[in-house]
């Protein structure tokens, strides 16, 4: 088949850094940035730095009333990415947002009725997995059944709280939604995925402000278990990767199957190997390493494709909304550990 035509897209909200890597993919698949709208001038001039073709709008409804753009990616502030989304939807547009994709049950149950009302795309980078090689290879060995049937899957997000400077909103509940809501709907797309799931439920989540005082709503760590009727999956993510390691947080995913193990390094080997992207893997041949920094990222073609033929091959809709519930679901219900002050509800 000879490869789809590109389109043009445009970008709504910039707010966290992960709006370049969404770009890029978009990019990498044949597709044209032709304009963006932020608010904020700085962000806008960096982006505009390294997006020199894209144009700078002065209003979002350009992007939305313009017929030649048919996708609208966006990383704003947290809170604003569904209300975005829902907007785009409603013009007519297929949307990629960056996760979380809600940070409310409420905005959650507007995006699946929008989506569902307008027949639209929306689909969540989630980042730690589509973009993420050693993540991507390893679904091709669980595929082929390289382990066998996967029971349980434990995901580790540790992130740096200080790898660049924090806007105040990166500490309000209300902008973000919490820890779990926020970096930990990566860990439960990851347990969907690789357990094959497309139900699950949350059994027990906890939220704590261990060592931030001085900023009582926010959430430096997070931790959930997930069960599905087949597998189980359990979550820790936190904000306390010191400033000796040299990336911003040890990501680490480990996978047992009934007929080996999978075990990611996904950012950096500590025991010494350069570079990220490293994959373990032990069944009843032995152990190896594999080097995944040459697997290919097919999301951003995917996603492509998607919104030319009206297909679902670079996620499920039901499978994007499902990690992004589990994950407010476990928001919701945590209970706040090592500190007096209850999580906002």
């Amino acid at each position: 088949m000879a490869p789809q035509p590109g389109f043009a897209f445009a970008a709504i909200g910039i707010n966290h850094g992960h709006i370049y890597g969404q770009t890029e993919v978009m990019i990498d698949a044949g597709c044209r940035l032709k304009s963006f709208f932020a608010p904020e001038d700085d962000l806008a001039a960096a982006y505009g730095d390294a997006f020199p073709g894209a144009v700078r709008v002065s209003d979002e409804q350009a992007i939305l009333d313009d017929p030649e753009i048919l996708l609208v990616i966006g990383a704003g502030i947290l809170c604003d990415r569904a209300p975005m989304a829902v907007r785009a939807m409603r013009h007519g547009k297929d949307v990629m947002l960056d996760k979380p994709g809600a940070t409310s049950l409420d905005q959650l149950a507007e995006l699946r009725s929008v989506q569902a009302e307008t027949g639209r795309i929306l689909s969540i980078l989630y980042s730690e997995h589509y973009t993420q090689r050693a993540a991507i290879a390893a679904g091709d060995l669980v595929k082929a059944g390289a382990i066998g049937r996967v029971m349980q899957t434990t995901g580790l997000g540790p992130h740096r709280e200080g790898n660049y400077p924090r806007p105040d909103w990166f500490y309000s509940h209300d902008k973000t939604g919490g820890i779990l809501c926020d970096i930990g709907s990566h860990q439960a797309e990851q347990f969907l995925f690789f357990a094959g799931a497309s139900s699950a439920e949350v059994v027990s989540s906890q939220v704590a402000n261990f060592d931030h005082p001085e900023r009582p709503e926010f959430e430096d760590f997070g931790q959930m278990l997930l069960v599905s009727d087949a597998a189980s999956g359990f979550v820790r993510v936190d904000w306390f990767t010191q400033d000796g390691l040299p990336i911003w947080g040890d990501g680490r995913l480990f996978i047992l199957g009934t007929e080996g193990t999978i075990e990611l390094r996904k950012y950096i080997d500590i025991a010494g190997r350069p570079g990220g992207d490293h994959l373990f893997l032990v069944d009843r041949d032995g152990v190896r390493h594999i080097d995944c920094s040459a697997t290919e990222i097919t999301y951003g073609r995917q996603l492509r494709d998607d919104v030319l033929n009206r297909t679902e091959t670079a996620m499920s809709q039901a499978h994007c909304f499902l990690a992004t519930e589990l994950a407010l679901k476990a928001q919701a219900m945590a209970t706040r550990i090592g500190g007096s002050r209850p999580s906002p509800g």
